[in-house]
């Protein structure tokens, strides 16, 4: 990412919170688009991302009708177009467009449910309405699910999406939601089938956020989906690959047999690192060699297990090759890895090191290396 680079000032700044004052100018004649821009850019300063959203809404519920009924119906005549209906994938909309969802759950969500879901369903046309949905899940489970059941056959594909984006249980950035598996699963076997892959994605990375506590019943739904033949075969077994990510890296041997890779194949590895000394900000670079006597598909991660200063050992795991080993063809493959000084999730010290190449879970060869 560039230096100075700022989200909060590409995603809300004067054209974009220009372009929503002249939404609701025309939807509503008497509203006021300059003061309106002009109050919401200056409270921006000391607001970060999500806070602006939250400010855009205080200023923009000062123009609207204090009962939700009549708010619902403004919001709504302010919505621009949807988005394209004819796409099937990243077509997120603008995050400027969120603020219906906190005016309907700010004043919706208690006494005026049926609406403010109403006015979700129209919002998440334009912007996906995911962490919004979620306190009517929380508040009201039972009627939310039911209405989830019906937009889970949605001809818009963003309604559809939204169905499993906000049941999802680790949502990114969003507040956690009280479902069971009993409650979401019986959605995504709806979804898993969808002809979109924008909706796919999101079914694949609710799987995903399930398998990392439920593990076998991910498994076991996946299996039960093959056996369906609903979707596409190429479709499903992406979803399994996507949704089984985080088992794969774990070496889940469930996962591993599901995607077809055998921990228990006969392989010999060798692993040669070129540089056995390398500078923070250099590039550690290495070979490894795979032999097998019969055909065997092989997933090749590679562990690294790094120093601390204290002397506990840490690791990390990255994706080397996913492919075949033919009957006495060695699998020949090199990576240059990048040792970085600003490494986002760990820091590199001085000190030994150690590589360890992973073939279907299972470690096959590993080398130590220095860095200083």
């Amino acid at each position: 990412m560039a230096a100075g680079f700022s989200l909060k000032d590409q995603l809300f700044n004067p054209q974009s919170v220009g372009q929503l004052a002249q939404e609701y100018r025309r939807a509503l004649p008497s509203f006021d688009a300059d003061s309106f821009k002009a109050r919401v850019l200056a409270g921006f300063k000391d607001r970060e991302l999500m806070a602006r959203l939250d400010w855009i809404a205080d200023c923009l519920e000062e123009h609207l009708s204090p009962d939700f009924v009549t708010m619902a119906d403004q919001l709504e005549a302010a919505m621009p177009d949807p988005l394209d209906p004819a796409l099937t994938d990243d077509d997120f909309g603008q995050f400027i467009h969120a603020v219906p969802g906190i005016l309907a759950v700010r004043h919706g969500l208690e006494h005026h449910r049926v609406r403010a879901t109403e006015v979700l369903y129209e919002a998440t046309k334009r912007f996906s309405m995911e962490f919004y949905i979620r306190p009517f899940l929380n508040r009201w489970p039972e009627e939310t699910l039911a209405v989830l059941v019906n937009w889970a056959c949605d001809e818009n594909y963003h309604v559809r999406r939204l169905v499993s984006e906000g049941t999802r249980p680790k949502l990114p950035w969003a507040k956690s939601v009280a479902l069971t598996p009993d409650q979401t699963l019986p959605l995504l076997d709806r979804l898993h089938a969808d002809p979109t892959r924008f909706v796919t994605r999101s079914v694949a990375n609710h799987l995903n956020d399930l398998s990392k506590t439920k593990p076998d019943l991910v498994l076991h739904r996946l299996a039960e989906w093959q056996a369906l033949g609903r979707q596409d075969a190429k479709e499903l077994a992406w979803i399994q690959r996507h949704g089984l990510r985080t088992l794969i890296k774990s070496c889940n041997a469930g996962a591993m047999a599901a995607l077809g890779y055998s921990a228990d194949a006969s392989l010999h590895a060798k692993l040669a690192i070129e540089n056995r000394t390398v500078a923070i900000g250099d590039t550690l670079r290495f070979n490894a060699t795979l032999k097998s006597k019969t055909r065997t598909p092989v997933l090749v991660d590679y562990r690294i297990i790094f120093a601390r200063p204290d002397g506990r050992a840490g690791q990390k795991v990255f994706k080397l090759k996913q492919g075949v080993v033919d009957a006495g063809k060695p699998l020949s493959l090199s990576k240059s890895h990048k040792i970085k000084g600003d490494a986002t999730t760990f820091t590199w010290y001085p000190g030994p090191h150690r590589l360890v190449v992973q073939v279907n879970g299972m470690d096959q060869a590993a080398a130590g290396f220095t860095v200083i």
